[in-house]
């Protein structure tokens, strides 16, 4: 019998100070129920979840509580700042995050737009700069603009989190050649953040590049979702292996699997 072959050991993604064994990372919005939503977390394999501090109820005990539908020793509970228009909302929030026990860590998000639910780049800076001061762990959703990423860098974040698509949308990724350039050139994490629609999708991602994928609504909304999230685990996967691996080139033409150059006994049809 012969050996199985040894594929690479995926590494740990490390952010900050922190090493997580999953590269995917999971919401905790839009479930049909807490326990559906564990069901998902437990499928999905993932080590960090999201919770928005705005549309958490963080007084609530027992099984009212979401929190309470979170295993915090296996998962690690990244607070967010959806639902905030304004750098200084969007700074008491993660305040309010770190007061409660959640973290000092926090997903910044700054909204622009109530239609499409961009970010405003602006505020988003200068509450990462705030932030960073403060000490928080920044790891700030961002438009897939590679110039604003390298400046959320700069201003000290731990990771950038630029969309893939508006978020809740599911059309996948729309800009590749930005979030290759994004990847390329980053010196932090770059985790792909909203628009995931399937599997494929986060698939993409990471063959584009990206050191992990954040998604919500792929899941959550999915008609079972426990089984999306273990498609959204092996997904993740199947993407840092292929970007591992190193694609083939791309060509204009055909190639043939099976040239007849160099093969015993063929020659050319006279």
């Amino acid at each position: 019998m012969t050996d199985r072959p040894r594929f690479p050991a995926m590494p740990p993604l490390v952010i900050a100070d922190r090493s997580f064994g999953s590269r995917l990372i999971v919401g905790t919005g839009k479930y049909p129920s807490f326990a559906v939503m564990k069901a998902a977390h437990e499928a999905s394999g993932t080590e960090m979840v999201t919770v928005a501090v705005r549309r958490v109820n963080l007084a609530a005990r027992g099984s009212e509580s979401l929190l309470a539908w979170i295993d915090r020793t296996k998962i690690f509970i990244l607070p967010n700042t959806a639902g905030c228009y304004t750098a200084d909302e969007a700074v008491r929030t993660a305040r309010l995050a770190q007061e409660a026990g959640l973290s000092n860590w926090i997903k910044l998000e700054v909204i622009g737009d109530d239609a499409t639910l961009f970010p405003d780049t602006e505020a988003l800076l200068a509450a990462t700069r705030i932030l960073v001061k403060e000490g928080f762990v920044v790891l700030p959703y961002t438009n897939d603009d590679p110039i604003v990423c390298r400046k959320l860098e700069d201003a000290g974040a731990a990771a950038v989190m630029p969309l893939g698509a508006p978020i809740g949308s599911g059309l996948g990724i729309q800009n590749p050649t930005n979030l290759r350039i994004i990847t390329a050139q980053s010196r932090m994490p770059v985790i792909v953040d909203a628009g995931v629609g399937t599997a494929s999708d986060a698939t993409i991602a990471m063959e584009l590049g990206a050191d992990g994928v954040l998604m919500n609504t792929a899941i959550a909304a999915a008609a079972d979702p426990a089984t999306m999230a273990h498609a959204m685990r092996l997904a993740v996967d199947a993407g840092w292996l292929a970007a591992s691996a190193g694609r083939m080139p791309k060509r204009s033409y055909a190639s043939a699997s099976s040239p007849v150059e160099g093969r015993i006994g063929v020659g050319k049809i006279t």
